[in-house]
C-alpha cells in the first residue's frame, strides 16, 4: 500500500468524523463559485444594478474566504487534537515526524481537493437557478448560462492555496511531542478548572463599557471601543465568569445534589473552560451575522412603511418656485394610462419663530393640501397665523437636530425675517406629520396668501422653494409588483424627468427633481435586496459551520466522555439518566451562544437604527433570531442523537 492509498484509507475509515467538514467545506466552495459566476459573467455590465451586484459579490466572497480560512483551520486542529493517540501509534510503528507531517499534508489536500470538485460541480449544477434567484430577488432581468470558465480556474487555484497554507500551518499543531505524550492523548487527567476573580470582573466591566459607550453616542470611535470591549468582555464571560459561575453553583448542594445535576453541572465546569474559545467564536459569528440581518430586514420594513404612508406619487422638488411650473410631461403620462389624479403645489421657506425652525407657507396651498387628504379648511385674518405641529414621533433625531416651540391658540409669534422681524396670532392649530418628510420640518406657519406675497417679495428668491405633489386614488397605498400600473407608469414618467427639468428651466440651470414613490421604493428595495441576499448565503456558512465547530468539538471528547459514562454505567447509571445529562450538556453548549448573541445583536443595534430613525424593528428580530434557532434545533437535534448512540455503545 502506498503513501497516498494509506492517506485516503485514512480519510475513508474517519468518515464520520470528516463528513461535517468535507461537506461544510463544499457548501464554502460552491458559495463562493456561485458568487464567481455571476461576478464575471459576460452580461452583468449591462444591467441597471450589474456593477453595484458585482461589487458585493466580490465583498461577499471575500467575506467568505476569509472565514472558511479560519474555519478550516479549526477544525483540522481539531481533528488533530483527537488522532494523537493514533500518531503515537504510528511512531512506535517506526514511522517518523516528517512523514507524519506528509501524512497530515496529504489527508488535508485529498479532502480539500474532493471538497473543490464537489462545490464546483454542486455549483454547476445550481448555476442557472442561482443566477435566477439573483435577478429576481434583486429585481434585474434575467441572465442567460453561459460557461464560467473564469470562475472555475479562480475558484479552484483559491481554495488550492488555502488549503495547502493551512496544511502547512497545522503542521505547527503537530510539533515534535514525544510518543508517551502522543499515546495519552485525550485520556490524561485533567485538573479542576479555575477561574479568575479578576478576569470575571473585568470581562464583566468590558460588557458593562461596550453597552454604555453605545448609548453616549454613534461616531467611528465609540463604534470601535464597543466592538473592543464587547468582543473581549464575550471571551472572558465564557473562559472566565461562566466557570466561576458554575464553582458557585456547586457549592450550593441542595441544589446541585438532586438526580443528574451533579452529573452534568460538573461535567460542565470542564466543558465550558475547554469550549470557551469555541463557543466565543460560535457566539461572535452569530452575532454578526445577526446584526446584519436585523439591520438590513428593518432597513427594507422601513421602506416598505415609508411607501405605504407616502400619499403622493408623483414629486417634483422645484428649486426655482414659479406660478407657471409646466408639468405637460407629467399631467400627458397620466392620463394617457387613463388615471384620475389631484395635483397640489406647496411654496415655502424656512425660518425662525422666536428661534424655534419652522417653516413657512401660503394658505391657499395649505387648504388645497388638506382638500386634497379630506381635511378641515381654515380661515385667517390679516395679523393671524396658523401653527402646524409636524414632528414626526417616530423620527427622535429630526426632532433633537430641529428648534422646535409648541404654540396654543392666543399666543403672539415672531418670525425673524432678513428685513425685519413680523408678529402674527396664532388663531389656530394643526398636526400634520407629513410636512415631516415632506419638506423635512418639524413645524409649519401658515399665514394668509397676502402676508406671504409680501414676505416673499423682501427675501432672496433662493431661498424660497417649492414642491408639486400629484395624488392618484386608483395606485392606493398597497406595495406594488414589477408589473403592475404604478410600476409602469412610474418608470414613464422618469423617462421624462429631463423634459420637466428643461421646460422649467431658467438661464440654463436646473429647476427641480422629479422622484416617485414607487422608483424611490425600488431603487431603496434593490440596495437592500442585494445585501439581504448575499446575507442569506453567508448567514447559512455562519450557521452551519457553528453547527461544525460543535459538532467537532463533541467529537473531539468522545473518547474521553466515553471512558467516564462506561465506569458511571457499572457504578449504576441508566441509559435515561445518561441521555438526559448529556442532552442538557449538548443543549448548554448549542443554545448559550445564540443567547448570548441574541443580547448582543439586541445592545448593538438598537442605537443604530435610532439612528436612521426606525424604532419598529419587533419583527426583524424575530425573524432572524427565529430562524437560528429553529437552525440551531435542527442541527441540535441531529448531532445529540448521534452522540447519544455512541456514548450507548460505550456503556454496559
Amino acid at each position: 500500500m502506498s503513501f497516498p492509498q494509506f492517506a485516503f484509507n485514512n480519510i475513508r475509515r474517519n468518515g464520520r468524523a470528516y463528513i461535517a467538514f468535507f461537506l461544510s467545506s463544499v457548501f464554502m466552495v460552491m458559495i463562493f463559485f456561485a458568487y464567481a459566476v455571476f461576478i464575471y459573467h459576460p452580461y452583468v455590465k449591462e444591467l441597471p444594478m450589474g456593477d453595484t451586484t458585482a461589487t458585493g459579490m466580490q465583498v461577499a466572497s471575500i467575506i467568505v474566504y476569509v472565514f472558511a480560512f479560519f474555519f478550516v483551520m479549526y477544525s483540522i486542529s481539531a481533528f488533530l487534537k483527537s488522532r494523537n493517540k493514533e500518531f503515537g501509534i504510528l511512531t512506535i510503528l517506526g514511522a517518523e515526524p516528517a512523514q507524519i507531517r506528509k501524512l497530515v499534508i496529504l489527508e488535508n489536500m485529498l479532502i480539500g481537493c474532493l471538497s473543490i470538485i464537489v462545490g464546483i460541480g454542486g455549483g454547476m449544477l445550481l448555476s442557472k437557478l442561482f443566477l435566477m434567484l439573483t435577478t429576481r430577488f434583486i429585481g434585474m432581468d434575467d441572465l442567460p448560462f453561459y460557461f464560467p470558465i473564469k470562475a472555475i480556474l479562480i475558484t479552484v487555484g483559491a481554495f488550492l492555496i488555502l488549503f495547502f497554507c493551512i496544511s502547512l500551518f497545522t503542521l505547527l499543531f503537530i510539533g515534535n511531542k514525544r510518543t508517551l505524550e502522543l499515546l495519552t492523548g485525550t485520556s490524561k487527567p485533567k485538573k479542576e478548572p479555575k477561574a479568575s476573580w479578576f478576569f470575571s470582573l473585568l470581562g464583566v466591566a468590558l460588557l458593562t463599557v461596550g453597552f454604555v459607550v453605545l448609548r453616549s453616542g454613534l461616531n467611528g470611535g465609540t463604534i470601535m471601543l464597543a466592538a473592543v470591549t464587547g468582543i473581549a468582555g464575550t471571551y472572558f464571560f465564557y473562559s472566565q465568569l461562566s466557570v466561576l459561575i458554575i464553582r458557585l453553583l456547586k457549592r450550593n448542594r441542595k441544589t446541585v445534589w438532586r438526580g443528574t445535576r451533579l452529573l452534568w453541572i460538573s461535567e460542565m465546569s470542564y466543558k465550558m473552560k475547554d469550549n470557551a474559545r469555541m463557543l466565543f467564536m460560535v457566539t461572535v459569528v452569530i452575532a454578526i451575522a445577526s446584526m446584519s440581518a436585523v439591520v438590513i430586514l428593518s432597513l427594507d420594513q422601513e421602506n416598505r412603511e415609508q411607501f405605504i404612508n407616502n400619499d403622493f406619487a408623483v414629486q417634483y422638488n422645484v428649486y426655482t418656485p414659479s406660478d407657471q411650473l409646466d408639468m405637460s410631461a407629467v399631467d400627458s403620462r397620466l392620463q394617457a394610462a387613463g388615471l384620475d389624479y389631484q395635483q397640489v403645489y406647496l411654496e415655502y421657506f424656512w425660518s425662525d419663530a422666536d428661534l424655534s425652525a419652522v417653516s413657512v407657507m401660503p394658505l391657499s396651498h395649505y387648504n388645497r393640501f388638506n382638500t386634497i387628504l379630506g381635511k378641515k379648511i381654515f380661515q385667517l385674518d390679516s395679523d393671524s397665523a396658523l401653527f402646524v405641529d409636524s414632528r414626526n414621533v417616530k423620527d427622535q433625531a429630526q426632532i433633537d437636530r430641529n428648534r422646535f416651540r409648541n404654540y396654543a391658540e392666543g399666543d403672539t409669534l415672531t418670525l425673524n425675517l432678513e428685513a425685519g422681524s413680523m408678529q402674527a396670532t396664532v388663531t389656530a392649530t394643526d398636526v400634520e406629520t407629513r410636512f415631516a418628510t415632506l419638506i423635512y420640518s418639524t413645524a409649519v406657519v401658515v399665514l394668509p396668501d397676502e402676508k406671504f406675497e409680501e414676505i416673499t417679495q423682501q427675501i432672496k428668491g433662493y431661498r424660497l422653494s417649492g414642491k408639486v405633489l400629484y395624488q392618484i386614488p386608483a395606485w392606493g397605498h398597497a406595495v406594488p409588483d414589477r408589473h403592475s400600473s404604478e410600476a409602469m407608469v412610474s418608470d414613464q414618467i422618469l423617462s421624462s424627468a429631463d423634459t420637466i427639468r428643461s421646460d422649467n428651466a431658467s438661464d440654463d440651470n436646473y429647476s427641480g427633481y422629479l422622484s416617485t414613490r414607487y422608483g424611490d421604493f425600488e431603487r431603496y428595495r434593490q440596495g437592500t435586496a442585494l445585501f439581504t441576499f448575499l446575507g442569506i448565503f453567508i448567514g447559512l456558512i455562519f450557521s452551519i459551520s457553528s453547527a461544525s465547530f460543535l459538532y467537532f468539538r463533541l467529537h473531539t471528547d468522545l473518547e474521553a466522555d466515553g471512558k467516564m459514562v462506561h465506569s458511571l454505567s457499572k457504578m449504576g447509571l441508566s441509559f435515561q439518566e445518561m441521555k438526559r445529562s448529556s442532552t442538557v450538556q449538548i443543549a448548554i453548549l448549542f443554545f448559550l451562544p445564540i443567547g448570548v448573541a441574541i443580547i448582543e445583536t439586541l445592545v448593538v443595534v438598537k442605537p443604530f437604527l435610532i439612528e436612521f430613525g426606525i424604532t419598529n424593528y419587533t419583527m426583524p428580530v424575530l425573524t432572524v433570531f427565529g430562524a437560528f434557532v429553529l437552525a440551531q434545533t435542527f442541527y441540535f437535534i441531529i448531532i445529540r442523537s448521534r452522540y447519544i448512540a455512541s456514548l450507548r455503545k460505550m456503556m454496559v
